[in-house]
């Protein structure tokens, strides 16, 4: 049986390349006068996806038109159709195409000229895509009953070389050896090799030996392992590539090396999604952009709980995909859901399971329709509840209900901003809005308050969301900030050991950046309990030690005391290790807890760098378990 063709030329276009391209359709059987051809780019109305065209030939930028066999100029309509984001073209036939004739579909610039193809023509979305499909419907009809479509294919590559990236560990042990891997990517973040003929690169770092540096040619993949390197001495390190055509310099995350650790870092994000690919629609493509192009060490999923968001058809796929890409010391995944109710002693909570296969839990049915009867029928070893978007306004928490052992860590920021506290108290990122219309930060939701009332959590970050009660902010005035990333040190990357890390509260958040940081009193890591009934000397001295290693200038580094700026440096320069004693009496400083727990302190590390960015260390907590004695004989001998 005669079948139709379809070909378009080019058949590729660079990422994001501004262009015109031809959709020939050759047809198997004749179509009468008054044939409709509806033509889809199959776009979202992102930023993107691929310019959608005019449909007045007149303004011969970026238009779409068709072309019949005997050369008549087609204008399009657009039609809008409910089951799609953007609007679709279509073609009327002004006369019957013959079996075997070519019509064909222009988009692009109208002019014929190759210049003005480049400077009028439409431009390719940005993200790469092998075989990327674009729809054309036909309805010999003419009634506009569209059946099975024709698919045209166009590969859509990686542009020209722009950026170097090296994805390699931020904690490592002296002669530990480790590997590193080097993308090469273009203005959009595609992997590409479109690079100069005998572009060579040049690998070094602080402390290199002569023998070791080497140089690099851009490989045909667009990204590189290289294996075994390994630091001689403890300190802060970044791997330097330079590109020896062009003597540009790229640098990596910074590195600590210390003498001995017990614990790695690893990067990834527990909420949110990529603005590329929906985790809905397709979850598998999701954890693979994740693994592979974002390089994350792990990753939760994060579909809003109703039946409207998520099916039971869909839960099952990504339970599924969630345990087929869990891969011990390569890429962790969680399974995770979104549970949100109205009213504010819950809110909006992610709930994360420690296994695989489990149930969603939806808010209808009974034995989820309240937190208290979530946490009653599981226990904390195998559900984390993650307290998210506390702040905003009508969707806040106020922990008057806090759980300490499901909720041992909180969400401090998401790309629709932090949660730490007003943007009167120092939150450089508050929930916000550029009209009356959006949602704005609500003081009873910040966690700095909730941090005073004794509850006890880590801080971790989320990414950007559009789902659920995100849903009307994509493309709204919401303020849209960077999506955070979340780093947790644990003795490996194993599913277990990182869902144990979170219930310790052995992590920290930051807004997308993979700076370094450590936090401690006492010797202490961050997310500890103290007591000054173990270490009696905290009654009068906390001593505090850390560090901070950006990806840029670090601007400030400030550690808060119950809530308030305790004390601030300002390194101006990207690396600082720091040791302080605070030597107030315990007894002056205590909070009073509101149930039988003793009176307490507690501390955090905040890093902001010169471009915005920001660290949050999670908290360490001292409680004053003995006598109030030693406070009250300060005061004695002052009186002396």
């Amino acid at each position: 049986m005669r079948r139709s063709i379809c070909f378009a030329e080019p058949n590729h276009a660079l990422a994001g390349e501004v262009g015109t391209w031809k959709f020939s359709y050759t047809t198997a059987t004749s179509l009468p006068k008054g044939t409709k051809l509806l033509f889809d780019l199959l776009c979202k109305g992102r930023e993107i996806d691929w310019e959608l065209p005019s449909v007045q030939v007149k303004d011969k930028k970026n238009v779409i038109w068709a072309e019949t066999p005997d050369g008549k100029i087609l204008s399009a309509k657009e039609i809008e159709r409910d089951e799609a984001f953007t609007p679709s073209y279509e073609f009327i036939l002004p006369s019957e195409v013959k079996a075997g004739e070519t019509l064909s579909i222009y988009l692009g610039a109208a002019s014929k000229d190759k210049e003005d193809s480049k400077k009028q023509g439409s431009r390719a979305q940005t993200p790469i895509q092998r075989r990327r499909p674009f729809h054309l419907y036909i309805d010999p009809k003419g009634k506009g009953d569209y059946r099975d479509p024709e698919i045209f294919t166009i590969d859509v590559r990686g542009n020209v070389l722009k950026n170097i990236r090296i994805v390699a560990p931020s904690l490592i042990a002296r002669n530990k050896r480790f590997d590193v891997i080097i993308r090469f990517e273009d203005l959009f973040g595609n992997l590409t090799n479109n690079a100069p003929e005998g572009t060579l690169v040049e690998v070094s770092y602080e402390h290199l030996r002569e023998n070791l540096s080497w140089k690099l040619f851009v490989p045909e993949t667009g990204f590189i392992n290289v294996p075994n390197l390994y630091f001689n001495e403890p300190g802060i390190y970044k791997i330097q590539l330079r590109n020896l055509n062009t003597q540009e310099k790229f640098f990596s995350a910074p590195i600590k090396c210390s003498l001995e650790t017990d614990r790695s870092s690893y990067w990834g994000m527990l909420h949110g999604e990529s603005e590329r690919v929906d985790s809905a629609e397709n979850i598998e493509t999701c954890l693979r952009h994740f693994r592979d192009d974002r390089n994350a060490q792990f990753y939760g999923t994060s579909s809003f709980e109703n039946v409207e968001e998520t099916s039971n058809e869909l839960w099952k796929v990504i339970s599924t995909q969630v345990a087929e890409f869990n891969e011990d010391h390569r890429f962790i995944t969680f399974l995770g859901t979104q549970w949100f109710h109205e009213s504010p002693e819950e809110g909006l909570r992610q709930l994360i399971y420690a296994k695989d296969n489990k149930p969603i839990l939806r808010k209808k049915d009974a034995k989820a329709s309240a937190l208290s009867k979530i946490y009653k029928s599981h226990s904390p070893k195998e559900l984390l509840s993650i307290p998210s978007f506390t702040m905003a306004k009508g969707m806040e928490s106020h922990f008057t209900a806090f759980d300490p052992e499901f909720e041992r860590v909180v969400e401090i920021y998401n790309a629709w901003g932090s949660s730490e506290c007003t943007e009167k108290e120092g939150n450089t990122r508050p929930i916000s809005s550029e009209d009356k219309k959006g949602v704005f930060e609500s003081e009873k939701g910040s966690i700095r308050k909730a941090l005073g009332n004794n509850c006890r959590f880590g801080f971790v970050a989320g990414g950007l969301d559009d789902r659920g009660i995100f849903g009307a902010f994509y493309e709204s005035a919401q303020v849209q900030y960077s999506p955070g990333l979340t780093c947790i040190l644990a003795v490996e990357q194993t599913r277990e050991a990182l869902f144990q890390a979170l219930y310790n509260r052995s992590c920290y958040a930051t807004t997308g950046v993979r700076m370094v940081l450590g936090f401690y009193i006492a010797g202490s890591q961050m997310g500890t309990e103290l007591n000054t009934k173990a270490k009696p000397g905290l009654s009068f001295n906390r001593h505090i030690t850390g560090f901070a290693a950006g990806t840029s200038t670090i601007q400030e580094i400030l550690i808060v005391r119950n809530g308030k700026p305790w004390h601030t440096i300002r390194p101006n320069q990207s690396q600082y290790e720091f040791a302080i004693d605070d030597t107030d009496p315990l007894g002056k400083i205590v909070l009073e807890s509101s149930d039988e727990r003793p009176p307490f302190v507690y501390y955090y590390l905040r890093i902001t760098q010169d471009d915005g960015h920001i660290g949050w260390s999670s908290p360490i907590w001292i409680d004053q378990t003995d006598s109030p004695a030693p406070a009250a004989n300060t005061k004695k001998s002052k009186k002396k």
